[in-house]
């Protein structure tokens, strides 16, 4: 794959399709100065992530940070011809320092998944380091989007919310759950069943961002396909058990680390063109949400120089949906409660 080609990839995006820019209407030459940080780069998503990031004409800074090994991966990736500068941060002392003037933060620290683990059993683990970072966030660069990635996303999210509001920084609309993935899964595999051209392929993922809570709803996929009751259902499973049959796949060596990067470097390019004035970039995300009783909710977000402008309602459902949504809500319900329960007492 040439250099163009992935950086063509990472100018797409998941869900909306409208607001995908061809050099010559949006050129890294007019972009304005960003800096993206990433929190976690020398891990199995940090190190593919930080390198679809440098291949982003649209970042001007890249600071790279682990608790260990990011000088390594930053001057790997800082070798590569493009617009961004990389600096490479190790260490809670350097934190600040790789946090200063971000305009976007990407968290992709903690620790895998690896077969037969729930993303809650991630939980006491990524919980503890996803308060410390973003109680740094607070402090330095409190107005940057945060891009959350750490598992499980359902509990982490409402974390981080918590721990912006007792620093007193919380903006709802510069906070995001990255459920990119959960798109990008759903257009492959509508895509295979459907016989369609998959970068045709629309597919708004809700809900949340584990198991029976991910809720592809293909009753509005585009291109519109004929499939049975039972390749829907199929689907949906698949889509929901993604995360699952790659870690059985890997045999304990890893969990879905490149089509995370994947993902989230989609969803950090969407927040990017948002920030400079693109016009209908639309993706799927787990955000402070109306669209439901819950306090959280992924679904189609519009965004913009402010982060989140306008979070879309969930649209005509398909009785399977209705269902599939009912027998949701309390599973997320209780991991939002969770995250907001672990903030508050520790």
């Amino acid at each position: 794959m040439t250099l163009s080609m992935l950086r063509s990839v990472v100018r797409r995006t998941s869900t909306s399709g409208a607001s995908g820019l061809t050099r010559r209407q949006f050129s890294s030459e007019a972009a304005p100065e960003r800096k993206v940080a990433i929190l976690g780069a020398a891990g199995g998503i940090g190190q593919p992530l930080s390198l679809l990031m440098k291949l982003n004409p649209l970042v001007s800074t890249l600071s790279l940070y682990d608790i260990a090994g990011t000088p390594g991966v930053a001057a790997d990736v800082s070798h590569i011809n493009t617009r961004s500068q990389v600096a490479g941060f190790a260490g809670e002392d350097q934190l600040g320092q790789a946090l200063e003037g971000s305009d976007v933060v990407i968290i992709p620290a903690g620790v895998p998944r690896k077969p037969g683990m729930t993303r809650d059993d991630l939980f006491n683990i990524n919980a503890g380091i996803v308060k410390s970072l973003c109680t740094a966030i607070a402090k330095y660069c409190p107005n940057a989007l945060v891009n959350m990635i750490s598992n499980p996303v359902n509990s982490t999210v409402p974390i981080a919310a918590e721990v912006f509001k007792k620093a007193g920084t919380y903006d709802e609309k510069r906070l995001f759950g990255v459920t990119t993935l959960d798109v990008v899964r759903a257009k492959t595999f509508y895509a295979g069943k459907a016989k369609v051209n998959v970068s045709d392929v629309i597919v708004p993922v809700v809900g949340g961002h584990a198991g029976i809570t991910i809720l592809p709803l293909l009753s509005q996929a585009t291109p519109k396909a004929n499939l049975s009751d039972e390749e829907i259902v199929a689907l949906t499973k698949r889509t929901q058990d993604g995360g699952t049959e790659v870690v059985e796949a890997k045999a304990g060596k890893g969990s879905a680390t490149l089509s995370m990067a994947y993902a989230g470097a989609i969803f950090a390019d969407a927040c990017l063109k948002g920030l400079n004035g693109v016009p209908d970039v639309v993706e799927c995300s787990f955000v402070q949400s109306n669209v439901t009783e819950l306090p959280f909710f992924a679904s189609k977000v519009r965004l913009g120089k402010n982060g989140v402008e306008e979070v879309l309602g969930l649209g005509p459902l398909s009785d399977y949906e209705k269902k599939g949504l009912e027998a949701l809500l309390p599973e997320l319900k209780s991991s939002i409660e969770k995250g907001i329960k672990f903030a508050n007492s520790n």
